[in-house]
């Protein structure tokens, strides 16, 4: 069985430790991966640390720069198939998912960044009196760890590797041991493209011990961490230990405000993708759709019946919409929400259970569940789930709404539909959220930036705001007055 190896200061580096790569759609081990002990983790930060501080990658010129991001990019595509098939086998999503958004997603992170990072970088110049003018410099932070979900394992590591490379970084890549193959693959593409021995380091390794060395390593300038609201708790208490910067992007609760006006078929529609899009497992998932409650019970019909149509199956199956959640510990975890949402009171209009169908008895599959009766005190109300649920509840206008959406200690995403524009957009502006989406879910685009509030993180992904959290602004101040340094000649006439 193959075997994939850390990449470590430009070598691939097969460990003595190994663990097994399941396919959550069958519950077959697919692979093995190379687990790195603390010797390997120090050699990934010793290796990007010195690579930074010989100036390697960000002392190369910017065109270089940019044309081994341009070749990230296409050798992403060279194995779009590859990399499809791989994604797909390790976190259980349909292939039509990674074929279609995951992998050339992935592929137009690093072509963005490589067209724009040069303007996102440029200095500005400013007169601060008469005597005096200052610079302002954009440099890139240092040593970079990049953790990575599994969720969307290829994707957010293209992300976050795309700014901290385009900024002039050496990074250690830690994707999740549960999805460590896509990230490993791209180990080789980075290698392929001839970025420089020690500037991007990519380890596979568990435990809350790995994150802890990691995070706490004064070696180590800025962590940039996409996962759970718990992981992220830890991450910054052993960050705390050498102070150095940090990027949150954890948990959320989104909501989904849906008007009497609307199209109810399309948004019936866009609402089913806003939740079981990813087996719900994502943190944008809009786990709480509120309807007004002039067509509540007809929204909640339509989309009760349409998501009990909604095709289970194997992942690698071109049919398939929704394949299985990541692990059977997840599943478990799905089942005893449900279970404390129904001690509560709420009741279960369908799903709820794991499907019967005995050609997905091996994979971790679990039916669209939909679940009417909830109020703001329960905990599937305030919770993150993290899988194909949602909560549907009725509101009477505008400024319960809003009052609903807000009820939550998560703040990432929201989505508004309603054919009134005006109305729409006065309510984005209500609503505490990173992004508000208004008649569309999930657009992401590489020019606009990405994160949330509250509980749900700081800093953002993407655009220009995005790339420029992975840079530190220094101020370089020149004086041209004939007489000297103004202070200093205050100073010496004493």
């Amino acid at each position: 069985m193959n075997c994939a190896p850390l990449y470590i200061n430009g070598e691939f580096v097969e460990t003595k430790d190994k663990q097994n790569v399941l396919n959550p759609s069958t519950g077959r081990v697919i692979a093995q991966a190379s687990l790195a002990s603390e010797k390997e983790i120090n050699l990934a930060i010793e290796s990007a640390r010195k690579a930074f501080d010989r100036g390697d990658w960000a002392g190369l010129p910017f065109k270089e720069r940019k044309t081994i991001l341009f070749k990230i990019a296409q050798g992403i595509l060279n194995k779009a198939g590859e990399l499809a098939k791989t994604e797909t086998e390790n976190t259980g999503k349909p292939i039509k998912e990674t074929t279609f958004m995951d992998v050339p997603s992935s592929a137009k992170s690093f072509e963005h960044i490589a067209n724009n990072f040069e303007s996102y970088l440029s200095g500005e110049t400013l007169d601060v009196v008469e005597e005096s003018r200052a610079v302002l410099l954009r440099e890139p932070m240092g040593v970079i760890a990049l953790i990575v979900p599994w969720n969307y394992p290829l994707l957010i590591a293209s992300w976050k590797l795309a700014s901290a490379l385009a900024a002039g970084n050496t990074v250690i890549l830690k994707p999740s041991s549960l999805t460590p193959l896509s990230a490993l693959e791209l180990g080789k593409i980075i290698h392929e493209a001839g970025v420089p021995a020690g500037v991007v380091n990519i380890i596979n390794a568990s435990g809350a011990k790995t994150g802890q060395l990691i995070c706490s390593d004064k070696r180590v300038d800025m962590v940039s961490f996409t996962g759970s609201l718990e992981v992220g708790k830890e991450i910054l208490r052993y960050s705390s230990a050498n102070v150095k910067k940090l990027l949150m992007e954890l948990g959320g609760k989104s909501a989904s405000l849906i008007f009497a006006d609307v199209d109810l078929d399309t948004v019936i529609n866009s609402s089913l993708c806003s939740i079981f899009l990813n087996q719900g497992q994502m943190c944008t998932a809009m786990s709480r759709i509120f309807v007004q409650s002039e067509i509540y019970d007809k929204f909640v019909d339509s989309f009760v019946n349409k998501a009990k149509a909604i095709k289970l199956g194997a992942s690698d199956n071109h049919e398939t919409q929704m394949g299985p959640l990541i692990t059977d510990s997840q599943r478990k975890k799905v089942i005893a929400y449900l279970e404390k949402a129904k001690a509560e009171g709420a009741k279960i209009l369908c799903g709820g259970r794991i499907p019967h169908d005995p050609v997905l008895k091996n994979g971790y599959f679990f039916e669209p569940t939909v679940i009417t009766g909830v109020t703001p005190n329960m905990h599937i109300f305030k919770e993150e789930v993290f899988g194909p649920v949602t909560i549907i509840a009725k509101f009477s206008g505008p400024d319960q709404a809003v009052a609903l959406a807000n009820n939550s200690d998560f703040a990432l995403a929201a989505c508004i539909f309603s054919r009134n524009l005006s109305l729409a957009e006065k309510m984005a502006s209500r609503i505490n959220a990173g992004t508000v989406w208004i008649n569309t879910y999930g657009m992401f685009y590489n020019r606009l930036p990405y994160g949330g509030f509250k509980q749900s993180g700081f800093g953002k992904e993407l655009g220009r705001d995005g790339f420029l959290e992975y840079t530190r602004l220094k101020n370089v101040i020149i004086d041209h007055s004939p007489e000297g340094k103004p202070l200093v000649n205050y100073w010496y006439g004493f």
